[in-house]
């Protein structure tokens, strides 16, 4: 089990793709996507993980998180019962001095919606933003992935 403490922010434009180090395509799906509960299972390329999740702190910086690989296939099919409950995006990893940014471009239903999220060590640290970055939303329940898979786009989504 990790502590997972981050930071999530709105992005303003697409400047975050020329630092990026790398690419991936993500599809993920929620078996449970409850506030105090989230079941996710991912396919990050051609890796997979399964994933649990309880609820965030008060301040929605920080939640437990325990993530395992699991085959590819088992993946598919988890995939599969998932229902509409499913999000595709590309995540762009972002070197920013001893962090990595992962901004997250939606696609589907959530298309035009850029989401850069930031882990920290200590929930009292203050990132340095680049900048690209536009509002922050920690803590917003209507940008969680989980939330985002079953309610859609959120309807404040400028920066």
């Amino acid at each position: 089990m990790a502590l997972e403490i981050e930071r999530k922010y709105l992005v303003l434009n697409n400047a975050y793709e020329a630092a990026a180090e790398r690419v991936y395509r993500i599809e993920q799906g929620f078996l449970v996507a409850k506030e105090e509960l989230v079941i996710r299972v991912r396919i990050r390329d051609k890796e997979a993980f399964l994933t649990i999740k309880d609820a965030t702190n008060d301040n929605g910086l920080s939640r437990h998180e325990w993530e395992y690989a699991i085959p590819l296939r088992d993946a598919e099919e988890l995939l599969s019962q998932c229902g509409s409950a499913v999000i595709r995006k590309e995540r762009f990893l972002i070197p920013e001095g001893k962090y990595y940014w992962e901004v997250d471009r939606f696609h589907g239903a959530l298309e035009g919606l850029v989401v850069a999220e930031i882990e920290l060590d200590d929930a009292t640290v203050e990132p340095p933003l680049p900048s690209w970055i536009g509002k922050e939303v920690t803590g917003c329940r209507a940008y969680y992935n989980a939330v985002l898979a079953v309610e859609g786009m959120p309807e404040a989504t400028h920066t």
